[in-house]
């Protein structure tokens, strides 16, 4: 019992420090050996649990894909704000939306597995409450998934835009940039599919 406490006590102290040198440095600026010390382990321990940096890479992001879907939970019936959960999520969690953006930076075109059944189920989910009458059927699901996520997303990286404007922006505060996507989204998917069609 105390060697597999202690087995997944390093597991923990790797995933933990693969996340912050993902964030940081991406996946080809990261280094094992600086995971290694991080988890207070050794480069060979860390290839026991994971064959690469890639796989391990992967592992890390699939945890953080997981915990964002638990977070902001998508409501086909309220995308608006389903929008705004994501981006309070990603303005809360800055090294998380780092993480994420490396993988699509540097997996271009090679989703992984779990990126692809991710998008599979929310998609889903989306094409029922289109049957349900809940969404505009005129949409394709994977349309509406693509075009609400990047509206979410949209201040989570670029804050310092709206510093740099102060000025010339009516409202600078972090509430209004909100406001904005959510607004946003209002528009093209109302909250209640006031845009449905009737087949």
């Amino acid at each position: 019992m105390p060697s597999s406490i202690s087995a997944d006590s390093t597991r923990d102290r790797i995933l933990s420090a693969a996340t912050a040198e993902f964030s940081r440095y991406g996946i080809a600026g990261a280094r094992i050996e600086r995971i290694a010390k991080g988890a207070r382990t050794s480069k060979e321990r860390v290839y026991a649990y994971f064959r690469s940096k890639e796989a391990l890479y992967e592992f890390v992001a699939a945890r953080e894909m997981a915990l964002v879907s638990e977070a902001t939970r998508l409501d086909p019936t309220d995308l608006p704000e389903y929008a705004g959960r994501v981006h309070d999520y990603f303005l809360s969690h800055p090294d998380r939306y780092r993480l994420m953006m490396w993988g699509q930076l540097e997996f271009a075109g090679e989703a992984g597995a779990v990126t692809r059944e991710t998008v599979r189920r929310k998609a889903e989910v989306l094409r029922k409450a289109q049957e349900a009458g809940q969404l505009d059927p005129s949409w394709d699901p994977i349309d509406i998934l693509v075009l609400v996520s990047q509206i979410a997303m949209t201040w989570a990286g670029q804050l310092d835009l709206v510093e740099a404007a102060a000025d010339q922006v009516r409202d600078p505060s972090v509430a209004a940039r909100r406001q904005a996507v959510v607004a946003a989204v209002q528009r093209l998917f109302p909250a209640g599919g006031a845009n449905a069609e009737k087949a």
